[in-house]
């Protein structure tokens, strides 16, 4: 597992090198302090800007978030890692597609009944562009909200054609539009938990799906129903979708069950998860009813810490991606859809 405090104390000891020689031996063991660490840990993630950015991806990577039990932390996931792409760098465009809006509730976005929503675009006659908005935790992180309208639109979406594909649609229309410069390198799709016909669409739009389970015993039953559901979308509407990373969350270290489970879904998944784990974290479940991420409402706690990991993992992941059996989208620069290949051909000419 890996350790949230590494990273940051390899950062520290590099930037106060110069002042590390005059220290004495009780300011190191004040430096490993817990309250001292969790000072650091703030400090890092408030100044995301000022250190190294995250890997831009290869191409855009569409990822949607699904499992189809509750509770496991999708929107929590989609939010925080949103945000952290955002800070450390990274454009990244946000799609709340759950009914409930709780993805919008935690990146302060108005999603009140006439709020112009995702729901506009998949019913109406709304370009995703005209239902984007801006959000407080960065510049580069933008939201595409859900209202309660979602609710019936899995009703209204049986007698249209093509159903399946009105997201995957609107999100090629949208990132055409846009001049290069300002296409998002990451679209994070938070799916309600169900199977329905909007998580359809969520995963019929999606090139990569990412699923979170809970370190407990319950969450590993109806996986394999999500599983087979991928692998038809994929067989008969989607062949470019796949499984490509696993999240662990809500992590509790003084249980044997919480060390089962991670063992269990790591020898079943493999190199699928990520090595970060998100712990259980009472900062994480307060954030969005401030309208936050956990990583602007408490950059230092140890949720925050984890969220940010888990988002570098995702990123380096995506520097070499093998190429898609099916995109409309152009690649993360705005040149088009660029291949594990061809970035190692690009790096031998220079």
């Amino acid at each position: 597992m890996t350790d949230p405090g590494e990273r940051l104390r390899s950062s520290l000891a590099a930037d106060q090198s110069s002042s590390a020689s005059s220290a004495s031996s009780g300011g190191a063991a004040d430096f490993d302090s817990p309250i001292a660490m969790e000072a650091l840990r703030a400090t890092r993630v408030l100044h995301a800007a000022d250190q190294d950015p995250f890997p831009v991806p290869s191409r855009i990577r569409v990822i949607t978030i699904a499992n189809q039990k509750g509770g496991v932390g999708k929107t929590t996931s989609t939010v925080n890692l949103g945000v952290a792409l955002a800070l450390y760098g990274l454009r990244t465009l946000v799609i709340d597609l759950d009914p409930q809006g709780n993805a919008s509730t935690a990146l302060g976005v108005e999603h009140t009944v006439g709020t112009p929503s995702v729901y506009d675009a998949l019913v109406g006659d709304n370009s995703l562009g005209e239902v984007v908005h801006p959000t407080t935790a960065s510049p580069k992180l933008l939201c595409v909200p859900a209202t309660i309208d979602l609710a019936g639109a899995e009703i209204e979406l049986v007698s249209v054609v093509a159903r399946e594909h009105r997201l995957r649609r609107a999100i090629e229309a949208y990132v055409h539009e846009l001049p290069p410069e300002q296409r998002p390198h990451y679209v994070l799709i938070d799916c309600p938990p169900s199977l329905g016909l909007l998580t359809l669409n969520a995963l019929v739009a999606g090139d990569e799906v990412l699923i979170p389970i809970q370190c407990e015993y319950y969450a590993l039953e109806g996986l394999g129903q999500l599983l087979n559901n991928i692998d038809l979308v994929r067989q008969h509407l989607n062949p470019g979708i796949s499984v490509r990373t696993i999240l662990l969350t809500m992590y509790d270290g003084r249980t044997k069950l919480a060390d089962q489970v991670a063992d269990e879904v790591r020898n079943h998944f493999g190199d699928l998860v990520l090595p970060a784990v998100i712990p259980r974290n009472v900062r994480v479940s307060e954030a969005p009813g401030y309208g936050q991420s956990v990583l602007t409402y408490d950059p230092g706690s140890r949720g925050s810490t984890s969220y940010v990991e888990a988002a570098r993992q995702l990123a380096e992941r995506g520097v070499d991606l093998p190429p898609l059996e099916r995109s409309g989208l152009a690649g993360a620069n705005g040149a088009p859809p660029v291949t594990a290949q061809s970035t190692v051909s690009a790096q031998d000419s220079q």
